[in-house]
């Protein structure tokens, strides 16, 4: 039977959303090993809108993280609300900076941050269900936030300020090059850099599909 991966989007684009190679590699990836998607994104407003040419804040500018997500998911989404623990095998979360602006405020709250009330409610019954999670690029911040106590390993690559934010939250970080992962067997976490440290598509593919790889086997 098709294992049934959850796939939590942030919205559509590097800056303000979810970062659309990842999510592609991401879902190619799931797709080629057989596994059956359940796309999701929360439907509320982006923390703003970002000029993906000029990189400038489009000040007044407003768009729903769960209606630019349908852009990737080519309209087959749901709202992360709407989503259970119980349908899932497995769950994962690609980066850009909606991971860290609009799943939760890590990008304007660092340690401090809150997360999405619907996105924690679904990662912390996958996990309290022994179902394995994985978080690319931006993403594990978002786990140190909700599972921190239990002081899982996680990476965001290599970067000292980033890394330290996620270990304020509890998580013991662990450096690694683009094209590997981290994987934490005792939680069921895997995290891999992506973009973090990619400078190429080809780059953030290689840990992708090695993070995707790992987290079938766990599901």
């Amino acid at each position: 039977m098709a294992k049934k991966v959850g796939v939590v989007l942030s919205g559509c684009g590097v800056y303000d959303g979810a970062e659309i190679h990842e999510s592609v590699i991401t879902m190619l990836a799931l797709d080629r090993r057989g596994a059956e998607m359940v796309l999701c994104a929360p439907n509320v407003d982006q923390l703003h809108v970002v000029n993906h040419l000029t990189g400038k804040v489009e000040e007044g500018a407003s768009r729903n993280v769960l209606v630019e997500a349908a852009r990737i998911a080519r309209g087959a989404i749901r709202d992360v609300a709407q989503v259970n623990a119980d349908e899932l095998d497995a769950l994962i979360l690609p980066g850009g900076y909606g991971a860290a602006k609009n799943l939760c405020t890590f990008a304007v709250a660092g340690p401090d941050c809150t997360v999405n009330p619907d996105v924690a409610r679904l990662v912390r019954a996958v996990h309290a269900q022994g179902k394995p999670i994985a978080a690319e690029c931006i993403a594990p911040a978002l786990l140190a936030k909700l599972l921190g106590e239990s002081t899982p390993q996680l990476t965001i690559g290599n970067d000292p300020g980033t890394a330290g934010a996620l270990e304020k939250m509890g998580a013991r970080h662990v450096a690694c090059p683009v094209s590997e992962l981290v994987v934490d067997r005792e939680h069921k976490l895997i995290s891999t850099p992506a973009y973090m440290l990619a400078g190429r598509i080809a780059e953030a593919a290689e840990g992708i599909e090695k993070a995707v790889d790992a987290l079938l086997e766990m599901a």
